[in-house]
């Protein structure tokens, strides 16, 4: 099954290579990896989508958290979170097209049931941007595949995922500074709020 996390990391050259090689030596493939800025400068949000046995997300889990670049790790689902995907799709249109400048109807009927943009047209071709369900986006890449039309390149993020709703606690404390102070837009919180890293002394040493 897939599991998605997000994951708070520092902002340090190497993160992504240490994250990777972690899920190497767990041999769990990434389906794939979303990775920008987050609410701090100095902390990376990572979306990490595997695919492992449904019992295999604590472990994953804990394993980041003995990496000590890991300031919060959290596993998100459908239902507790919005899960979106950016895509381009570029598709051939034209005159060379067999149906000429019609083709280039279709494809702009197909963005719109769709949902999609028109970003790019050129003479040969149509770049379309959809946001959405990778099942959506997957959709769209099928019509246009099964209405005889050629699509010359695909570029996808993966996902991206932010749960519904207020912070929790934990969440808040991850957006504290390096002292341990938290954000919390200006309320400090009390030791019985903030929730302790569950890994404080251990690391993860690279090979």
């Amino acid at each position: 099954m897939l599991h998605t996390f997000v994951a708070l990391v520092s902002d340090k050259p190497g993160v992504l290579t240490r994250v990777a090689s972690l899920f190497r030596r767990l041999n769990i493939n990434i389906v794939s990896l979303t990775v920008g800025e987050s609410e701090r400068a100095d902390v990376s949000r990572m979306t990490i989508v595997c695919e492992a046995p449904e019992h295999a997300a604590h472990r994953i889990k804990a394993s980041l958290y003995k990496l000590e670049i890991t300031v919060d790790v959290d596993e998100v689902g459908r239902s507790e979170a919005v899960i979106r995907e950016l895509c381009l799709i570029k598709v051939e249109a034209g005159p060379s097209h067999p149906l000429g400048q019609h083709s280039r109807s279709q494809i702009f009927e197909l963005a719109n049931v769709f949902r999609a943009r028109v970003v790019d047209l050129a003479p040969e071709s149509i770049m379309l941007e959809m946001t959405g369900a990778a099942s959506k986006i997957e959709g769209l890449i099928q019509v246009i595949t099964e209405s005889g039309y050629n699509i010359l390149e695909v570029s996808r993020t993966g996902r991206m995922a932010m749960r519904r709703g207020h912070h929790t606690s934990k969440v808040v404390k991850a957006l504290g500074g390096a002292n341990g102070s938290s954000f919390t837009g200006g309320v400090k919180l009390s030791p019985q709020e903030i929730l302790p890293n569950e890994f404080d002394d251990v690391h993860e040493e690279e090979e």
